[in-house]
């Protein structure tokens, strides 16, 4: 093997005007190994090329990305590509979905390529070593430090531990009070009815702090006004999405 790795990227999408192929085409330590936008395409071509990430557009012809993805993973197995979602459709439950499946990354367009080849790079690194569930609880107690959810209260380890189920398995937001609630109460020891009073009650002391402008700032666009306030599950639907998204 050459002291050099070269990463081998396929990239299905169009690649007219296209910043991700672009930079990539000639960039030192890259190969490009193909490109299409048919689905069926580009489940046959990387069988073949096996290429180390599959760099896909959701949408795609004859078959979409996540189509693709499974028919990947059911066909070769442990040698199916990492794959990573830069799409144009910003939905959360095709973030939610990408994740799920086990995609390594969902990003947005348009974006940076130095950014998509920083996520490359880490998700590679072999002395790359993260305590993830580390980095996590930090993310989520920067936003409810800034949005003003204090620490010492019940409620705050409560919405800590939904949002880390939550990004677990996103779908458990439309069961939180059959799964979600129990979940948490049995891992403090508690009931499921104080669980859902004490995030409850987080809120309305964050609330209560004036600090409305802060989440809209996090999340880059005006999600509540000064007479609003999220439920539960609004709440930790939105920072899980967010956490989600960065992967």
């Amino acid at each position: 093997m050459e002291n050099k790795q070269i990463i081998r990227l396929y990239i299905a999408d169009d690649i007219k005007d296209n910043k991700i192929y672009k930079y990539f085409k000639d960039k030192e330590g890259y190969q490009i190994v193909g490109n299409g936008i048919n689905g069926l395409q580009v489940v046959n071509d990387v069988k073949i090329m096996r290429p180390d990430f599959l760099i896909s557009e959701v949408m795609l012809s004859e078959i979409d990305g996540f189509k693709v993805f499974d028919t990947l993973k059911e066909e070769m197995g442990s040698l199916c590509p990492k794959v990573i979602f830069v799409s144009s459709l910003s939905h959360s439950g095709f973030v939610a979905k990408a994740m799920k499946e086990g995609a390594s990354y969902f990003m947005f367009k348009p974006i940076m390529p130095e950014n998509l080849e920083e996520r490359i790079r880490d998700l590679l690194s072999p002395n790359l070593v993260v305590d993830q569930n580390k980095v996590l609880d930090e993310k989520i107690a920067s936003i409810f430090i800034s949005i003003g959810i204090p620490a010492h209260i019940k409620g705050y380890q409560f919405l800590r531990e939904a949002v880390k189920l939550a990004v677990e398995e996103p779908t458990i937001i439309s069961q939180i009070t059959k799964k979600l609630y129990p979940t948490i109460a049995e891992k403090f020891e508690t009931s499921s009815s104080k669980v859902e009073r004490g995030m409850r009650h987080a809120i309305e002391v964050a609330w209560n702090r004036g600090k409305i402008e802060n989440i809209n700032n996090i999340f880059g666009f005006k999600i509540y006004g000064n007479n609003e306030k999220p439920t539960n599950s609004e709440l930790i639907a939105l920072i899980a999405d967010k956490m989600i998204m960065e992967g």
